[in-house]
Order: C-alpha cells, then structure tokens, then sequence
C-alpha cells in the first residue's frame, strides 16, 4: 500500500510516494502550470513511472497548496460576498471591510447589513436577535452573492444566533449555499475574525477549481482507489468535504508541510527549520513535533484576520536570488530572483544572470549545471556573496530564536545547497537526501486534524468541564475531517485569561490529531 503526497508551490510542484511503512519509495519536483490540474497531473505521472508504481496500490492521496493565497494575493477567481453582521448597534462605528486594500473590497462586492443582535462577554442578549432583517437582507442578495460572511458578537461564546442565520441562508438562498460562520473559522476578535469569515466565504470557488483539479488529475492517471485530502496550516489534513467548508484553512499548509517534512526527515520533535526555495526562505519552528503557531495577527493579501497560523519568518532568498556586484566592487543579494526561470537564466545552466546557486556551484557546495560556466567568478566575489548568504539566514534564525542558545537547523527546500556549511548560532545543520521534497513528504505523513476554542467563564463553568467540552468539540471537527474517532488524542492545550473581563474570563483552545478513518 501507498501514500501520494503532492505539494503545489507557486513554482514548482512536488511528489512523493511513501510505502506503508513510511519509507520514501519515489520523489520528484516539477513546473507548477497555469492551471493546477495539468501540474499535479505531471508530478503524479513522473513518480508514478520512474518506480513503475502500481496504482491500484495507492490508497491515500494528500495534498497542499497555495493556490487559496496566491487568489488572495493576485485578486483572482475570488467570489462576491454578503457579509451579515449580527451586532446593530453595539458595532456599528466600525464597518466591515474597514482598513481592507479597495480593490479587493469591490472585487468581493462590498456589500454588507448590520443585523440587530449579539452577546455580551457573558452570553447575554445585547439586543433582541431580529430573524425579519435576515430575511429581507437574504432575499435582497439572492442571485448576488457567491458566499454569505456570517459574523456575531461574542459568538466564541454562543454561537446560536449565527447557526440561525445559517438556517435561513439555507432555507432561501439553497441547501447548498456557502455559508461561512466565524464562531467555526476566527479567534476572540469581531474585526479580526470577520476578516477571516469573508475570505473563507471568498475563497469557495478557488477550492473547488483545486479539488476537482486534483481528483481529475488523479482520475487520469488511474488512481481510483485514493482517499483524497487536502492538508491544513496546523500540519494536519482534512477531508476534501471538509475544506469545501473552510478553504481558510488550507492558507499556510506550504510552509506547514515543510516543517512537519523536516520533522520526519531529521526524526527531530523541536528545532529551527529552513525551507529554501527558489525565491524566499521560510524560517519555522518545530514544537514537540508540530508547527508553533503564530501569535500574532496575521495579514493575508493586505488584509488583517486572526485564524490559526504556523509562525514562518520568509526572507528574500533563494536558489535563484540575483547577485549584483556594485561597482565599488561590492555585493547585493536580491531581493529579486529569476524565480522557476533559474535553468533558462542562471550562469550555470547557460544564461546570463548571477545567482545565489551560481555562487554556491562556484565554491564547490553543490553539483549543478556545468561548473566550467562559472569558473570565471572571481573568488573573492564568491566568498563575500556567500558571507551575505550566510548573514541573511543567521539574522532570520535569531529573529524566530526564543533564546540566545545555539540551536539545531533543519535545512530543506529545492534551494537548500546554497546554504553555507556552518552558521553563527546554530548548533547544528541537519540535511537530508529528500530534503528537497520535505513539503511533499509532509503532506504525506500528516494525520487528520481538529481545533476548537471558546471562551468560558469559571465562576459559572468548571474548569474541567470547559476542558472536556473544549476537548470534545475538538474531537468533533477531526471526524468531520476524517479521523478515526478512536484513535484521536490531544495535543495541546491553552488556556488565556482576559484581564478585561470579569469572572475569571478564559479563553481556552484545544488541538487534536487522529488517524485517517
């Protein structure tokens, strides 16, 4: 039996194939394509083929992408959203779409209703809830809108207004109808986690363009007896069904598939991890085996929101990053690149650009290309690039340091062999042969998911009831993912007072993992 793992970056899109037993059998990196489907069809037939694999043998098919933020980035294929705030008027001073770039405002329409409703920290009723302003608003859209953005106040706390919403957006507008609430999708937050609800709601057809790229590309290829998912920004997978829901969720699984790739490769459970691509680094840190999440707000596209998110620092450095020599002699690193062009551009590879893999070609760090193409670059010119090679990687590993300790580095990617040997503050640099693959080989290890939050008031809720509650909830959104129900555990736990609230107020969240049912 077999697991295929495909990662689709913005220039290459990587495979691999892994035995029963979690052996790498075959592994390959190709050209990302202008539609997804042809490029993970390509990848798919070139491990498939160099190992003669029998396809009847793959069982499980997984897949990352960034193709939900590279829509966002790019402004394409996003839908129009209705957004129904239910929370008129405790919030009307700050409107949806506040502080959003204009021009990915229009393109999702714009078009937005304050509803009269919403909960106080404590769960109480701010205002009476108003079911006739959601019908009139619904039946206004109808045929307008691709998605509907569901928001309430306090909803991490009670949720039951949204989930009414939700209802009659069915009742009216189809069963079938997107709808997105952010009591399932955000953080504490109204503007953070609304921001978060109108981009899942926004991102409906970019997941459904990957989805059925994916299972047609597997189609042609004959594999037909896969379960097919896709891989979350926690390192974890979900079932297709499940990212129909929320397509959010697949933001960030690049950089996620890579750290937990490094992980498996270096059999390491904490460490820094380098993912070196052809354009940026991605600077992670492994946590008892998984991603540390980001505690900070993080901004999508220009737009700021508050869901779940590995912590990756991306530095201007790549295999293809340009070398400039100035003309007092000195020398520039980037931070432009020639990106998925580097065999057409490099000196290397015959063209006529200086690249970071020239240089690292040139000190006899790698073998790529034809060395005699760069043995014209003077060797002082060399060390000094690597120097800044080495500069750059060392000031990113500090900054994502959590102390002044030498730490162990994973080092991966397609770009990886322009990395000195040795860095300041690193104790050691752990490389691996499929390194170069490790996002691929990430997706294929990664078991199913779940994460829940709430916030709970312990003067009237127990701390181990919350807990259990919190865990359970949890435990329910990895078997809607996937997971078998009797293999779930639970691995991490956090618990945030808010100082600001009072009963002892707590923010509590859950993270469980379980295998593919």
């Amino acid at each position: 039996m077999y697991k295929l793992g495909i990662d689709v970056g913005g220039t290459n899109t990587d495979a691999a194939i892994l035995d029963e037993n979690l052996n790498v059998i075959v592994s390959t990196k190709t050209h990302t394509t202008k539609d997804v489907e042809t490029g993970i069809k390509n990848a798919i037939h070139a491990v498939v083929n160099e190992k003669d694999i029998d396809v009847n043998q793959i069982t499980q098919a997984m897949l990352g992408t960034t193709q939900a933020t590279n829509a966002i980035v790019e402004r394409k294929n996003l839908g129009k959203v209705g957004i129904l705030r239910i929370g008129y008027p405790a919030t009307a001073s700050i409107l949806p779409y506040t502080e959003w770039p204009e021009d990915i405002a229009a393109i999702l329409s714009n078009r937005y209703a304050l509803i009269h409703g919403g909960y106080e920290f404590n769960g109480d009723p701010i205002v009476p809830f108003s079911e006739q302003e959601v019908k009139e608003k619904l039946t206004e859209w109808k045929g307008e809108i691709d998605g509907l953005a569901v928001v309430g106040v306090f909803s991490s706390i009670n949720d039951d207004q949204e989930k009414r919403v939700a209802e009659l957006a069915h009742e009216i507008l189809g069963a079938d109808f997107p709808v997105s609430t952010s009591s399932s999708i955000g953080s504490i937050g109204l503007i953070g986690r609304e921001n978060a609800t109108i981009l899942n709601a926004a991102l409906n057809k970019v997941i459904k363009n990957v989805t059925n790229g994916f299972s047609n590309a597997l189609a042609k290829e004959n594999i037909t007896k896969a379960q097919e998912y896709l891989c979350q920004n926690d390192g974890t997978l979900m079932s297709l069904e499940y990212a129909a829901k929320y397509p959010i969720l697949t933001i960030g699984s690049g950089p996620t598939n890579s750290i937990r790739g490094a992980a498996y490769l270096s059999k390491s459970k904490n460490a820094l991890t380098v993912d070196i691509g052809g354009t940026t680094s991605d600077i992670g840190v492994l946590t008892n085996g998984f991603p540390r999440e980001s505690s900070k707000a993080v901004t999508v596209g220009g737009v700021r929101t508050n869901f779940r998110m590995p912590d990756v620092l991306s530095v201007g450095l790549g295999g293809g990053t340009i070398v400039r020599v100035k003309d007092d002699g000195s020398v520039a690193i980037g931070p432009d690149s020639v990106g998925y062009a580097i065999t057409e551009k490099a000196l290397v590879f015959g063209g006529d650009t200086l690249t970071t893999t020239d240089i690292a070609v040139r000190l006899g760090l790698c073998q790529v290309g034809d060395p005699k193409l760069v043995e014209s670059i003077d060797g002082s010119i060399a060390q000094e690039a690597m120097a800044k090679i080495a500069e750059i990687l060392e000031d990113g590993i500090d900054q994502m340091k959590t102390s002044a300790e030498d730490v162990d580095v994973i080092l991966v990617g397609g770009g990886a062999v322009i990395a000195p040997t040795k860095l300041r503050g690193v104790k050691q640099i752990i490389k691996n042969e499929f390194g170069g693959v490790a996002n691929a080989i990430g997706a294929t290890i990664a078991n199913i998911g779940g994460e829940y939050e709430k916030v709970y008031q312990y003067v009237e809720v127990k701390r181990s009831d919350a807990l259990a509650d919190v865990e359970k909830q949890a435990a329910q959104q990895a078997i809607m993912a996937g997971a078998n129900p009797d293999t779930i555990k639970v691995v991490e736990v956090t618990e945030v007072p808010l100082a600001y609230a009072p009963g002892e107020t707590t923010r509590v969240k859950t993270k469980v993992v379980g295998e593919i049912a």
